[in-house]
């Protein structure tokens, strides 16, 4: 049973400014946030939002990039007992108009860069307001100034309570891989659990700081790299753009970053590029944490021998368990495992009866503790079907071995069945990254003319190398059981991906549907 120190984040943040209120919070560019002023800008945010009717459980979404004014708006929101929902900046009017109503959201925090495709909200929405996060070419009764909120509203009066540990604290919308995105209900004690268990897990201090480059509104960020930080009181150096990537690094350099979340896309190019003598050896950073996608053990064992003052190390989880589930140790890893569950929480293997798997086994892996989600906004029945008796089916597919240690053998979605045999995508991929042309591959199963799947593969390459279809399946002969071998290989120019970096396999089935890809 875990314990917890707070009921909700302000909790934290008041404790923050209370025990090192001068203590900077949040570097931003060339600007700083400490504890006391961070409490105070919150402060004021929050009363704005009563002011404007904003009550309990009310939804307000948040579609900004990273920024101080993302996590003052998300805690504002929580500190009067409001939902934030976080959405995705990627998407387009539309899908952005599905989520804020599906969520019944009665006020937006949006980017300006954005207004194109949330500006309209106010008509087509439960939006009743929106606030600007900078300047804006019309402010009115229904388009406010997030600066002028901060500095003109007085915070005297506190109208409602504060929330507690089983409330709702967020919102976040799936990927959407499949159909419409769903909201997953995350409580308080949903997000602390996380926190909990990846402050042991990573060993965080107040010392630490985390440099935050990947989008907020991801699940993943927004709890390892925004929430933890505050739970820690630690602090965040946030940085608006990914590009250059230069930046990112120039900023953890003279940061003294000591904690680097990434996508194995990102550590597949850091192994490749070019970096400065004077990084490799003056930054501080003592953990890169992998997330989002499987990484490869090439990848992994090329990153940790480049960069020897760190650790590099793998975890798994999903938006409907908060998300983290399990997590490497710093002394204690496994190639291509995702380590160990966090602390309070449970994982089994288990078969299509739910009937749980010995060790080494392949069956779907199902989580029960704290981080499991409440359950999907206004979905009962896709809840059902993906809660069980506390246990949460994850849809993913791997088994244990006899240590614990978790390794994913693929999406139970990606399965391929060929001629009655169980083919893993994954385990086609991890030989083609292997090979030395190739950049990125993702392997989907297609079913043929007899309702059987034919294996088929996409390839994009390194820039400057060429290869034929035959080269490669003669090189996955030489490595992989003929009935694996793809039927088709195609080259891409660049694999489909979401915003963190994940192939979006739907994207290609429906190419090949659609006969963009032929043989």
């Amino acid at each position: 049973m875990l314990e917890y120190k707070y009921e909700n984040f302000y909790e934290a943040i008041e404790e923050n400014a209370k025990v090192n209120p001068s203590k900077t919070v949040i570097f931003i560019e060339k600007k700083k946030v400490n504890n006391l002023d961070f409490k105070q800008k919150i402060d004021t945010f929050a009363r704005f939002l009563e002011v404007s009717g904003i009550k309990t459980k009310d939804r307000v979404a948040i579609i900004v990039g990273n920024s101080a004014e993302f996590m003052i708006a998300l805690f504002a929101i929580t500190k009067i007992g409001a939902v934030a929902v976080p959405i995705n900046t990627f998407l387009k009017h539309e899908e952005f108009e599905y989520i804020v109503n599906d969520c019944s959201a009665k006020m937006l925090i949006s980017s300006p860069s954005l207004a194109k495709e949330t500006k309209n909200l106010l008509y087509s929405t439960t939006v009743e307001k929106i606030v600007w996060t900078e300047d804006y070419d019309k402010f009115d009764e229904k388009n406010y100034s997030f600066s002028e909120v901060i500095n003109n509203i007085d915070t005297q009066e506190q109208l409602l309570g504060s929330p507690s540990l089983d409330d709702l604290a967020c919102i976040v919308y799936t990927s959407g891989t499949t159909g419409k995105p769903k909201g997953a209900m995350l409580s308080y004690r949903n997000l602390f659990s996380n926190a909990v268990g990846a402050k042991d897990a990573f060993r965080i201090t107040a010392q630490d700081r985390f440099i935050v480059f990947l989008p907020m509104f991801h699940s993943f960020t927004l709890s390892v790299m925004v929430i933890l930080p505050i739970f820690a009181n630690s602090s965040v150096v946030i940085i608006k753009s990914v590009f250059p990537f230069a930046n990112v690094l120039k900023q953890a350099l003279l940061k003294k970053v000591t904690i680097f979340l990434g996508v194995p896309t990102l550590y597949n190019s850091l192994v490749k590029a070019k970096i400065p003598w004077y990084f490799l050896w003056f930054n501080k950073i003592r953990i890169f944490i992998s997330g989002s996608a499987p990484l490869s053990e090439k990848v992994l064992n090329d990153f940790n021998a480049k960069f020897k003052n760190a650790v590099l190390t793998e975890g798994y989880g999903l938006s409907e368990c908060s998300p983290a589930v399990a997590v490497n140790r710093l002394d204690k890893q496994k190639p291509l495992s995702v380590g160990l569950p966090l602390p309070g929480y449970e994982v089994k293997i288990v078969n299509e009866e739910m009937v749980e798997l010995p060790a080494g086994e392949v069956g779907e892996i199902i989580v029960k503790g704290d981080c499991v989600m409440q359950g999907y906004l206004n979905r009962p029945d896709a809840t059902d079907e993906t809660i069980l008796n506390g246990w949460l089916l994850t849809g993913d597919l791997g088994k244990v071995d006899q240590d614990g240690f978790i390794f994913i053998v693929d999406r139970k979605k990606d399965l391929i069945i060929s001629k009655g045999i169980n083919i893993y995508p994954r385990e086609i991929e991890e030989v083609l990254h292997l090979y030395t042309g190739i950049d990125t591959a993702a392997v989907i199963g297609i079913k043929n003319d007899v309702n059987d799947e034919e294996v088929m593969a996409f390839i994009q390459l390194k820039d400057g190398v060429e290869l034929k279809e035959i080269e490669v399946k003669k090189y996955l002969k030489t490595h992989l059981a003929n009935f694996k071998i793809p039927k088709h290989i195609y080259f891409v120019e660049e694999l489909p991906k979401n915003a963190t970096g994940k192939v979006l396999k739907r994207v290609l089935k429906e190419q090949i549907h659609k006969g963009i890809f032929s043989k």
